[in-house]
């Protein structure tokens, strides 16, 4: 049982680092990614859509990216709702084709971003403490049911600590990474 809840720990450590590289990786660091237009969504005949789902999105050069709807005459929604993210990127709609131009970061926008990474970070590490929370309570239940020993709840709660430890190691690394990914000009 207790091996049950260290394993629940990691996976709940190892989903909060999933999702804050998935969140991470939406934040522009000057080079063109595919991932930068994940959040926005067309009205594609009533329904929200993702760009990836209607149209070829390429990256053709480090600053460039291209999309190529798959249906003609989606263009005009496409730029529509990539202005109306409010991502700072300005596409061009050249026929069916849309150019979207990825503009160099100033300073400052680049400790902007840094700061929403620090930020993305922090909350990443409050949901590595819940699930150590958790995980502490889940132990402690399992010694006063008499489930399991005193020292076996401690030995336990000891590998519980170092998982937690580090996970929130990973999380500063993961940081780290993308704040000097960002910061490189």
């Amino acid at each position: 049982m207790l091996d049950e809840v260290l394993q629940d720990l990691q996976a709940s450590i190892a989903k909060a680092h999933e999702s804050l590289k998935s969140n991470l990786s939406r934040l522009r660091t000057g080079r063109a990614t595919a991932a930068m237009l994940d959040s926005v969504r067309v009205d594609y005949y009533g329904t929200p859509t993702p760009i990836n789902q209607m149209a070829n999105v390429q990256i053709p050069e480090p600053r460039l990216i291209v999309i190529k709807p798959w249906e003609k005459g989606q263009s005009r929604a496409i730029d529509k709702a990539i202005r109306d993210a409010n991502l700072g990127l300005n596409p061009q709609v050249d026929g069916e084709l849309i150019r979207i131009p990825i503009p160099p970061l100033t300073e400052e926008r680049r400790k902007e971003l840094a700061k929403q990474a620090r930020k993305m970070g922090e909350e990443t590490k409050i949901a590595v403490r819940e699930a150590r929370r958790t995980a502490k309570e889940l132990v402690d239940q399992l010694v006063a049911d008499g489930d399991v020993g005193e020292d076996e709840g401690d030995l336990a709660w000891k590998k519980g600590e170092e998982i937690v430890v580090a996970g929130s190691k990973a999380v500063d690394d993961i940081i780290a990474a993308k704040e000097k990914d960002i910061m490189t000009v």
